[in-house]
């Protein structure tokens, strides 16, 4: 399975120390070498610390039109355009992405997407988590994650929290 992320949940998901669950559900995520240099760059060292990883693999874009139109023309920051785009070259089983415009550029592209809170209800669907509703408030409390109340509301019900 091919997974590709960008910044963000790499980053949301080290700061309340559950970055395992990705490796849990996908043994290995891919990031495009942009991803990797806007972690190395974090002032935190919880999220520079990503980078020492075995299970993440940085990769080069083989071709950055696509990268490069996304942020020129679409307003996507570097790394949400290049993880855009390196999860189209490699046809990705999966994009873990959360901005909106982000995602809806995946979807505009055919890009299968998955977001955190997605990530949060495969992980207790598999019994990785036992519940939800903590690790999302973790996220909104310690990350500075912001999900709608509607949306958090959704996700409880899919998890059956509600």
């Amino acid at each position: 399975m091919i997974v590709v992320s960008d910044t963000s949940a790499l980053s949301n998901l080290a700061l309340i120390n559950y970055l395992w669950l990705l490796e849990a559900i996908y043994q290995s995520v891919i990031i495009p070498d942009v991803v990797a240099s806007e972690l190395a760059a974090a002032s935190n060292p919880n999220i520079s610390a990503i980078l020492q990883i075995k299970w993440l693999q940085t990769r080069t874009l083989t071709d950055s039109r696509l990268a490069d139109q996304l942020q020129q023309e679409r307003g996507l920051d570097a790394g949400e355009a290049n993880a855009i785009a390196l999860a189209f070259e490699l046809q990705a089983d999966d994009l873990l992405i959360d901005e909106r415009l982000g995602r809806q550029e995946a979807v505009r592209l055919g890009l299968p997407i998955i977001g955190i809170l997605g990530v949060l209800l495969v992980a207790k669907q598999r019994s990785l988590i036992p519940q939800v509703q903590p690790v999302v408030d973790a996220l909104v409390n310690q990350a500075g994650f912001r999900v709608s109340t509607q949306l958090y509301q959704r996700i409880l019900v899919l998890a059956q929290e509600s």
